[in-house]
């Protein structure tokens, strides 16, 4: 059957660059390792699964370069080992414990399942995680995009050689990590503001996402709406999330993700357990902490302690049924474009990747029963990547794309505002300094300490950048570890710029540094020098 319309997924992987080699046991280091077991292996073999069964997945992913460092990173490869070890020796323990209770015993298989399989899949790929995802791009059935150097909000970097370094590090990132040129860009959080154009054009990206209303505001209002991709005067191509099909499946509230058969996010057994039964899998500080095995559902509108037992068979009925109600949608949706406009709309659907089994277990399942249904019912869709779309489309009309994010209010508001306003004016003063020093020494022949400094007082600048930490004091979560990150790398910038110009640089500092923060190993702190003008 002919298709009458097209959906683009694309799936953003990302998180913070958290490396602590100095600690045997970090406990924000829990978030890459809840994210490995939970989301990214998950969605690594439900891919591989489909393309075994002959069906092309035809979602795009993009994949951070600081979650990318993470992948990579041989010290938390070793603790992920131990992570999932440790988890499979408490499994073992709830097995025995709930053995005459067999709704609890059918979730702890489970989860025994769970982090079998993540274990079977890194040992399968030695450990990196990076292999399989550059198989399945290299045989057309995903596509990777890249997003910025540590994911900063770019409109709210003042200077223009600031957005050059975050947008150029990402494309030298990409090019080292997956041996081609990245074709797309995703901007963090969606947020746009013109000046972007001539960095991402000159570091060769071919598109990007905007919000909706960066299309819709735009000032010659679209035809075709958010249904089309668009053109930049200077040649970039945009995609435009559409917020109807985003919201089914994103939203807690309104969306799939709430329904009161899936699993409870936030009861889990590290609170509920005894304590001395758990302490053995505790953070060294002792203090109770999620530990992944969560035995609840949603169940509605209770408290914690009101929620029900969780079932999977029912969770999995839940998610085929969903799937089913979302392509149905899509489905109506497509033909009224269709109808209305004359044109084979492309519905672009952007989430987060970590939605998909670590916040919303049932993602991935979900996912995979959407990309089934359609090659098992012969539907009118078909799942295309962004450069696909782009190579069968005509020429995209132009557009001029507004100031905007996906973030609460359709701005910068989470980003900027009085709970994390006071990061700014140090983040911004060590990225004047960083530049002014970069222009002083570009041409300089520099013993090779000097250009160590300062290429890690440049990894230092843009991990300050990074909208992590700025949106951790904003919601309250981690506050003190975002604004000490913060204070961290800007504190490390200043120190080892100072440095380089007293020409007193402490060797030991630095390689500590060095080894902590040792992401963009080929970075060149020229990145962040000014644009000649002749």
């Amino acid at each position: 059957m002919s298709s009458k319309g097209s959906l683009l997924f694309l799936l953003h992987a990302h998180l913070p660059y958290v490396n602590h080699p100095e600690h045997a046991d970090f406990l924000e280091e829990n978030w890459f390792f809840e994210g490995v077991v939970e989301t990214y292996i998950p969605l690594i073999s439900m891919l591989e699964s489909l393309v075994k069964d002959g069906i092309r997945p035809g979602i795009a992913v993009s994949i951070s370069p600081t979650l990318g460092a993470m992948l990579e990173n041989e010290t938390l490869e070793g603790k992920l080992a131990r992570y999932i070890k440790t988890r499979l020796e408490l499994i073992d323990k709830e097995l025995v414990r709930v053995e005459n209770d067999p709704a609890l015993l059918k979730i702890v298989r489970l989860y025994a399942r769970l982090y079998e399989e993540a274990a079977g899949i890194i040992h399968t790929y030695s450990g990196d995680l990076i292999t399989p995802l550059k198989q399945l791009q290299h045989a057309g059935h995903i596509e990777i995009l890249t997003t910025s150097a540590t994911h900063s909000i770019l409109p709210l970097l003042a200077r223009p050689e600031a957005l050059r370094a975050q947008v150029a590090a990402a494309a030298d990132d990409y090019m080292d990590r997956f041996n081609t040129k990245a074709a797309g860009f995703w901007l963090p959080e969606c947020a746009y503001d013109p000046r972007l154009q001539t960095w991402l054009k000159l570091s060769g990206f071919e598109y990007i996402f905007t919000e909706s209303h960066a299309v819709e505001f735009s000032e010659a209002a679209p035809r075709n709406g958010v249904y089309s991709a668009y053109r930049t005067p200077n040649g970039i191509n945009v995609f435009a999330r559409d917020a109807e099909s985003s919201k089914e499946v994103w939203s807690a509230k309104f969306g799939y993700p709430g329904d009161p058969a899936y699993r409870e996010f936030y009861r889990d057994l590290g609170y509920d357990a005894d304590y001395d039964y758990i302490k053995p899998y505790l953070s060294e500080d002792g203090k109770r902490r999620p530990l992944g095995l969560k035995y609840h559902r949603i169940t509605g509108d209770v408290d914690l302690a009101g929620k029900l037992i969780y079932d999977p068979d029912e969770a999995q009925r839940a998610a085929e049924r969903h799937a089913a109600d979302f392509l149905e949608r899509r489905m109506r949706q497509v033909e009224e474009i269709h109808s209305s406009k004359g044109i084979k709309p492309v519905i672009v659907g952007c989430y987060d990747a970590e939605l998909f089994g670590h916040w919303w277990f049932e993602g991935p399942t979900f996912l995979e029963c959407v990309l089934r249904k359609i090659r098992q019912d012969r539907l009118p869709l078909q799942f295309v990547t962004p450069s696909e779309y782009l190579n069968s489309a005509q020429e995209p009309p132009e557009l001029n794309p507004q100031i905007s994010s996906w973030g609460e209010k359709g701005y910068f508001d989470p980003w900027l505002n009085e709970k994390n306003d006071f990061v700014y004016p140090e983040v911004l003063a060590v990225t004047d300094k960083m530049i002014e020093t970069a222009n002083r020494f570009r041409n300089h022949d520099l013993s090779l300490l000097a250009a160590r400094a300062l290429n890690q007082a440049a990894r230092e600048v843009l991990l300050a950048q990074s909208s992590d930490w700025p949106f951790l004091l904003y919601i309250g979560s981690h506050a003190q570890y975002a604004a000490a990150r913060v204070e961290g790398h800007v504190a490390g910038a200043a120190r080892l710029l100072a440095e380089v110009l007293e020409k007193k640089i402490d060797e030991k500092a630095l390689a500590g540094l060095e080894k902590k923060n040792n992401i963009f190993p080929r970075l060149d702190f020229r990145l962040f020098a000014s644009v000649s003008k002749f």
